[in-house]
């Protein structure tokens, strides 16, 4: 079974990109998703949390992330700090969730995928890249954001050009160019690969 790595930049459209190769029966991975789930659920990441960022960080027994994103987005060593926690914890998961798939191939859907470390343990890397007044747009949208503080998140990611030199794969998703037939060519392409 192929393992293939999915990522781009905040807005870029992986999430977009994933639900299509969903849709053709391949298993997703959502390394955000779970990352996430992970904060909220997992007793020793919560209590490593606390230690890191204070009490404040859970609202009761949920996770504060509008206070989170507050401190980690403006100070990179917090930002590091919350990796340091949540990516070993994420990474075992995603490794425990490919050994009970049986398809084809998996797609791991990560936008730190290789800050993280992770990409290494995949076969293939598709990129998903898209104009940066684009992406800035789409997450304001999306997540009710400003445009300096989505600015704030794309520099603290990785630089795209960088992330994508490092990819095996870019679907461009600016559009212009339809996406269907970019997904179907490495769907197909991928099975033939098995």
């Amino acid at each position: 079974m192929l393992k293939i790595g999915l990522t781009g930049g905040i807005g870029s459209g992986k999430s977009t990109i994933a639900k299509i190769f969903n849709t053709l029966g391949i298993p997703i991975f959502d390394a955000d998703a779970v990352a996430k789930s992970i904060m909220q659920n997992n007793a020793s990441v919560k209590t490593q949390l606390i230690n890191a960022f204070g009490p404040e960080i859970f609202e009761q027994t949920t996770l504060n992330r509008k206070y989170l994103a507050a401190i980690v987005f403006k100070d990179a060593s917090k930002l590091k700090q919350l990796n340091n926690i949540t990516h070993p914890a994420t990474i075992q998961a995603a490794e425990d969730w490919i050994a009970l798939q049986s398809a084809p191939y998996i797609i791991k859907e990560a936008a730190l995928l290789f800050e993280a470390k992770s990409a290494s343990n995949l076969d293939f890397i598709i990129g998903v890249q898209a104009p940066i007044e684009l992406r800035v747009r789409r997450a304001m949208k999306r997540s009710n954001l400003s445009e300096k503080a989505v600015m704030q998140r794309i520099k603290k990611q990785m630089d795209n050009d960088k992330k994508m030199q490092l990819c095996d794969f870019i679907i461009v998703n600016d559009e212009q160019q339809a996406i269907l037939p970019q997904v179907l060519s490495l769907h197909l392409k991928f099975i033939a690969m098995r």
